[in-house]
């Protein structure tokens, strides 16, 4: 027994030192550090662990006709490490290639069963077992499955003599090496794990440091800015190069590639528009891969991912390498973290700019003010019905003192749809009281609607198809205010009158930005909404009148 057990020790030592050599291959580090296996892993991990399982039958040592392995160590580390297919697979393999080997012998099929078995069991110690101290289960797991072992060669084999004999010889030896070096096969592999997490505790600290070195250019965001921003990825990740697209073009590009991956066109590649619409991170490891129109671009390998604003993909961060099969962990989990620290810094550049419209009063004046005439005319139209309908007198005073309240108290910057709603109620009220049949305004407001948007964003729009599509034209019309909620959870409003229109100087200006003083609410809505949603206003000429829409969410 004691020349078995040196034997199995001195096996087990070589399965335990190749096991040490595969975990610095490069590739098999690639494989293992992946957050998730996709098929093709886990055949390659399979076969790992299978050729483990021959190795182990290969080097063992004849006891009675049986053969004396570390077979088991490595189809249950590969199981416990790496889940439920690559430890039955793995088995598979392995048991199979016992009993081609000894087709016939006394213990084959045995060996066979157990080692599939095996695999089974340290699937469910992948899957049940915590993910610390995985060794530990391991090899108690191991020792289980040399006792089931044993079991089916005295159950099994035959003659019994025989088999109780090969059992007496081997069981001890193998239950104790086998489930050392199960433990100890875990413990090397789970230095890999161990070291992607230290991976990606460096490449966190250097996202941020770029996120501090980059933020200054997030605060007025344009072409230039974020050329900028490329340009210190480039320089403090040390890749070939770095770009930056919206949905449609190419915001930024810096480095290789730059003569023809041109800021301004269109993007280029089908795998950009992919990840846009799909929202998913993707490795591209060859040229063939990148598939780039110009058959001279340098670019050999990628990653993109998806910078978003809230839960919508607004573009793509690009990080190129100058040669194929480049991208390793650490470069994948640098881009992920520099996907979402840059879709922060947007969104913190977007709060910046409000923030500077509201120093600039452009949204304050919008809030605070009221209308001077409008005020004058109401007191004047109340005045008016105090004489001639008292009760109509007191319904205008509360729709005045509600109007007055939303205007004048501060508030947040996010109201409930409804109250928004009762607010352009009570303002419609009283214009209709002015203007009586002249001013005819209907209601499409879908009863379920329950979401939050901007302050004073409806009631503007309302007083402007009232003042500037109605009052300016015949005196007299329409106004329609819509809200219904849309795909995606989202939520249309759209406020349409027919009115004299809106000429398309005024709405190309809006688009611009280039507007005149009489448009100043309107482009102001348009902008708070850009800025908020990343769409503003939707304005329409109709064949009478103007229709102005625009969504939330």
């Amino acid at each position: 027994m004691i020349y078995l057990l040196k034997n199995l020790i001195n096996n087990s030592g070589y399965v335990i030192l190749i096991a040490f050599l595969i975990s610095k291959i490069k590739s098999f580090k690639k494989i293992i550090q992946k957050d998730e296996f996709q098929l093709r892993d886990l055949i390659i991990l399979s076969l790992i662990f299978g050729v483990f399982g021959i190795l182990g039958t290969y080097i063992g040592t004849d006891v009675r006709g049986a053969i004396a392995n570390t077979r088991i160590i490595g189809i249950m580390a590969g199981g416990i490490l790496c889940g439920p297919l690559v430890g039955i697979l793995s088995g598979i393999i392995a048991g199979f290639h016992r009993y081609l080997i000894d087709i016939g012998g006394i213990t084959s099929i045995p060996c066979f069963v157990s080692t599939v078995i095996g695999g089974y069991i340290s699937g469910i110690i992948y899957e049940k077992a915590p993910k610390k101290n995985k060794w530990i289960y391991g090899m108690i797991g191991g020792i289980l499955v040399e006792s089931l072992s044993m079991l089916l060669i005295l159950i099994l084999s035959k003659p019994f003599e025989d088999a109780f004999l090969i059992v007496k010889e081997i069981y001890v030896p193998m239950t104790l090496v086998n489930g050392i070096g199960i433990g100890i096969v875990i413990l090397i592999i789970e230095n890999i794990f161990e070291e992607k997490e230290e991976i990606a505790g460096r490449q966190a600290k250097l996202a941020l440091e770029i996120a501090n070195k980059t933020l200054p250019y997030f605060r007025n965001i344009n072409n230039d800015s974020l050329k900028k921003v490329c340009k210190v990825i480039k320089d403090s990740v040390g890749v070939d190069a770095v770009a930056i697209t919206d949905k449609k073009y190419i915001l930024a590009h810096v480095g290789l590639g730059e003569d023809h991956h041109v800021e301004g066109e269109k993007v280029l590649t089908e795998s950009t528009e992919k990840v846009i619409n799909t929202g998913d991170i993707l490795i591209l490891k060859s040229q063939k891969e990148i598939n780039c129109p110009n058959p001279n671009c340098p670019l050999k390998s990628a990653i993109i991912v998806p910078l978003k604003d809230r839960d919508e993909i607004v573009g793509v961060l690009k990080i190129y390498y100058g040669k194929e099969d480049s991208i390793t962990f650490r470069d994948e989990t640098l881009a992920i973290g520099l996907s979402h620290i840059i879709s922060t810094q947007l969104e913190i550049g977007k709060l910046e700019r409000i923030r500077e419209m509201a120093n600039k009063a452009e949204i304050k004046a919008l809030q605070a003010q009221i209308n001077p005439h409008f005020l004058f005319n109401a007191l004047n139209t109340i005045v008016s019905f105090v004489r001639i309908n008292p009760n109509k007198a007191r319904e205008l005073i509360i729709n005045l003192s509600t109007y007055l309240r939303h205007n004048l108290e501060s508030g947040e910057d996010f109201i409930d749809i409804n109250k928004e709603i009762n607010q352009v109620k009570a303002y419609v009220e009283i214009e209709k009281a002015r203007f009586g049949d002249k001013l005819n305004v209907i209601y499409d407001i879908q009863e379920d609607v329950n979401v939050k948007i901007p302050n004073l964003i409806i009631q503007p729009l309302v007083e402007n198809s009232i003042k500037h599509g109605i009052l300016e034209g015949e005196g007299k019309g329409t106004v329609k205010i819509k809200v219904e909620k849309i795909k995606n959870n989202k939520v249309k409003i759209s406020i349409e009158d027919d009115g004299i229109g809106i000429s398309e100087d005024i709405i190309r200006d809006i688009y611009k930005g280039s507007i005149s003083e009489n448009k100043i609410g309107l482009f102001n809505i348009h902008s708070r909404l850009k800025l908020i949603y990343g769409k503003g206003v939707n304005i329409e000429r109709l064949e009478k009148g103007t229709k102005i829409s625009f969504i939330v969410s």
